[in-house]
């Protein structure tokens, strides 16, 4: 059983100097996509983050009566 964990800490250390290098040997890759990424992340989380309140326009009898009285 002490072998395994051994062994599952030498892989993690493994990954992690494989990490570190790939990452320091392809920064400018790495980088240079940064800012598609956001762009990117604007449409995924409106689609994503809509769930909630059934889209755009859809709203239910008790919210529009409770606008109604206010006015």
């Amino acid at each position: 059983m002490h072998h395994i964990a051994k062994g599952r800490w030498v892989f993690y250390g493994f990954l992690l100097i494989a990490g570190f290098l790939l990452f320091t040997e392809h920064r400018a890759h790495v980088l240079g996509i940064l800012p598609y990424l956001f762009l990117l992340a604007c449409p995924l989380m409106h689609l994503f983050m809509h769930h909630g309140h059934d889209g755009h326009g859809h709203h239910d009898q008790n919210h529009d009566t409770i606008e109604g009285d206010r006015k």
